[in-house]
C-alpha cells in the first residue's frame, strides 16, 4: 500500500504494552472490568432516560448522546486493546488502524462538543432561567447534538484520508497501544508538516477552545450563584455543577497534557498514559458521577426497579 520506491508497509506492530511482562495478565483483567463498567453504567444512563418521563429534559437529552459516545470511544479501544494484551506480537493491518484512527477522532471530537453543550445547559438554566425553555428547545438540542457528531466526523475523516495518503516504508513500529494520530504520523516517509500544523489546529479549535468555553460558563454560574441564591440553593448548584465539572477536568486535562505538550524530550510512556486515562479510565467514572450524586437519576432507578422486579 502507499506507493514509493521502498517496501510497503502492509502491517503496523503495536508495542504499547510490549514492556509489561508478567503485568499483562493483571492488566487484562483490570481493563476488561473497567470496560465492562463503563459499558454497563452508561447503558443504564440511556435507559433510564429514554424509560423514565422525569429524565426527559434537555439536560438528560445531552447526558444521553454523552453516555452513547462514551460507549463508542471505549469500544473503538478497549477490544483491540484487550486482544493484545493476551499477544506475543500485535499487529494491526492498515485498513484497521485507518478505522480505528477516524472513530477514535470523531468520537473524542463529539465528547468535547457534548460537554461544552451540557456547560451551556448548566449557564442557561441558572444564569437565564427565565429564557431556559427558549435557549434549550428541542431544535437548539437538537442542532447542538448534531453539530457535535458533524464536527467529530469532519475532524476524523480530515485526519485519517491525509495521514493514510502518505507513504509508509519500511518503519511500521508503533510506540503506543493505539493508532493515535501523532504516532503513526512520525512513521511517514514523506513530509508531515501539515499533519502536524492540522493536529495542533484541532486541539486548539475542538479541546482547548471547548475547555475554554466550559470554564467561562462556570465562571458566569458562579458569579451568578454567589451574588443571588441562598445558602442551601447554592448547595444544591454546587452539587448538580460539579459532577459535570469533574469530568470536564478529567477528561480535558489529560487530553490537553497529551496533545498540547512539546515533542522535543516528550516521554512517549507519558503519553500512554495519558491516553490510557482520558480513553479507558475517564470514561468509567461517567456513571458513578451522573447517578450516585444525582437524585433525579437515583429516583428514576428506584421507579425503574419497582416497575419490572
Amino acid at each position: 500500500m502507499w506507493g514509493g520506491n521502498g517496501t510497503a508497509v502492509t502491517e503496523f506492530i503495536l508495542l504499547g504494552f510490549s514492556g509489561f511482562g508478567s503485568l499483562r495478565g493483571p492488566l487484562f483483567w483490570g481493563v476488561l472490568c473497567i470496560y465492562l463498567v463503563t459499558l454497563l453504567g452508561n447503558s443504564l444512563i440511556i435507559l433510564l432516560t429514554l424509560a423514565d418521563s422525569a429524565l426527559h429534559s434537555p439536560m438528560y437529552f445531552l447526558l444521553r448522546h454523552f453516555s452513547l459516545v462514551e460507549i463508542l470511544y471505549t469500544t473503538t479501544i478497549v477490544p483491540r486493546m484487550l486482544a493484545d494484551l493476551l499477544s506475543s506480537c500485535p499487529t494491526i493491518p492498515p485498513a484497521s488502524c485507518f478505522m480505528q484512527l477516524y472513530f477514535f477522532a470523531l468520537f473524542g471530537i463529539a465528547e468535547c462538543g457534548l460537554l461544552t453543550a451540557m456547560a451551556y445547559d448548566r449557564y442557561a438554566a441558572i444564569c437565564r432561567p427565565l429564557r431556559y425553555n427558549t435557549l434549550m428547545n428541542p431544535g437548539a438540542c437538537g442542532s447542538m447534538v448534531g453539530a457535535a457528531y458533524l464536527t467529530g466526523v469532519i475532524t476524523g475523516t480530515t485526519h485519517a484520508v491525509f495521514i493514510f495518503t502518505l507513504p509508509f516504508q519500511g518503519a511500521n513500529t508503533i510506540h503506543h497501544f493505539l493508532c493515535d494520530i501523532l504516532p503513526v504520523l512520525r512513521l511517514a516517509t514523506a513530509s508531515t508538516f501539515w499533519g502536524e500544523v492540522g493536529n495542533l489546529a484541532v486541539t486548539i479549535a475542538f479541546i482547548l477552545t471547548p475547555f475554554s468555553l466550559i470554564i467561562a460558563s462556570y465562571a458566569c454560574i458562579l458569579a451568578t450563584i454567589l451574588g443571588t441564591a441562598t445558602s442551601q440553593g447554592r448547595r444544591k448548584i454546587f452539587s448538580t455543577c460539579s459532577s459535570h465539572l469533574f469530568v470536564v477536568m478529567l477528561f480535558f486535562g489529560t487530553g490537553t497534557a497529551a496533545y498540547m505538550r512539546p515533542q522535543a524530550g516528550s516521554s512517549q510512556d507519558m503519553d500512554q498514559v495519558l491516553t490510557f486515562f482520558y480513553t479507558v479510565v475517564t470514561p468509567v467514572f461517567n456513571p458513578f458521577v451522573y447517578t450516585l450524586r444525582n437524585k433525579e437519576v437515583t429516583g428514576a432507578m428506584k421507579r425503574l426497579v419497582k416497575r419490572y422486579f
